[in-house]
């Protein structure tokens, strides 16, 4: 391939941005013993959690203004390349395990679709019409939010995406590990993750992967709650699909409502395998039709349907 196939961004150099730099504490990674390697390794994982702690303003807004689309009926699409796509499909995938969500409600779009989750097809993310078109492709609409994540924050897959999110009215966040002086991204709120050059000079699976993640899980989670998916710090929203997951949902039972094991799984039946309506059900001595009626009043919360 000439290097004009790269002229639409992915060509200029880009050695400046910190996720590029090389990182002096490795500059003899080479010649480390295991150990030391490891300990190295070890003494930088630190750095996502101080990167989170930097971000926290952002992941705020953005957990807020999220769970404020979704309540209107609108979805939530992560959209990457490489590491930062895999990660965004990877949270989406956990979500109607987790919280019961039907699986369009959470989506993420990777650049060279399911594929490029097993083989690499990097060459994508230089395509800044590629975003634009996978969003499209998925119905993607002004009614929507757009995570957009990318680790050195110049990928034109998700700045194409960002761009056509944003011309339809659509919120926009971008995630990336660089600072917004260093690369703008279009977008309404920004999450900036500074994890520093890697210890393997732009490997960004590394700490900004990891950091990535990290973000993602608080994002994706403090949206669920914020919708009701959570009760004091439970998952009931649950899906009892399997015997590991009635177990938990017969502990929250027990837990939170003080009920056998057998009592449990007779509400639970009642309640056709909702544990947020068995757990009101148990609180409250409703019916499952009047307790249906309740949470249906308080926009699906518990503990507003607990106090109504």
């Amino acid at each position: 391939m000439s290097l004009s196939a790269f002229s639409s961004g992915g060509g200029s150099s880009r050695g400046h941005l910190l996720t590029e730099q090389p990182n002096p504490r490795s500059s003899e990674l080479d010649r480390l013993d295991t150990s030391q390697l490891v300990h190295l390794f070890i003494e930088e994982d630190r750095r996502p959690q101080e990167a989170l702690a930097g971000a926290a303003a952002g992941l705020t807004a953005a957990i807020d203004a999220i769970a404020e689309r979704l309540r209107q009926g609108g979805r939530l699409f992560y959209l990457g390349a490489g590491t930062s796509g895999r990660l965004g499909v990877l949270d989406a995938a956990e979500c109607p395990p987790t919280f019961c969500t039907p699986p369009e409600l959470v989506q993420g779009v990777l650049a060279g679709g399911a594929p490029a989750l097993l083989r690499s097809s990097e060459g994508l993310e230089d395509l800044a019409d590629g975003g634009r078109a996978d969003l499209e492709a998925r119905g993607f609409s002004g009614d929507d939010a757009l995570v957009g994540i990318a680790a050195g924050g110049t990928t034109p897959y998700v700045h194409g995406g960002l761009a056509y999110a944003r011309s339809l009215g659509a919120l926009t966040v971008a995630m990336a590990c660089v600072s917004a002086e260093q690369v703008p991204m279009p977008s309404d709120i920004e999450i900036r993750l500074l994890t520093g050059p890697e210890l393997l000079a732009g490997s960004t699976r590394l700490k900004a992967g990891t950091a990535t993640k990290m973000a993602l899980n608080i994002l994706s989670t403090g949206v669920m709650v914020r919708l009701g998916k959570v009760y004091a710090n439970r998952m009931v929203d649950v899906a009892v699909t399997n015997s590991k997951l009635e177990d938990r949902a017969l502990r929250i039972l027990a837990d939170l409502a003080g009920m056998e094991r057998e009592q449990g799984a007779e509400l639970l039946e009642r309640s056709g395998g909702s544990v947020k309506l068995a757990l009101l059900l148990a609180l409250t001595g409703l019916e499952p039709e009047q307790g249906r009626r309740r949470l249906e009043a308080s926009g699906g919360l518990l503990r507003r349907a607990l106090e109504l």
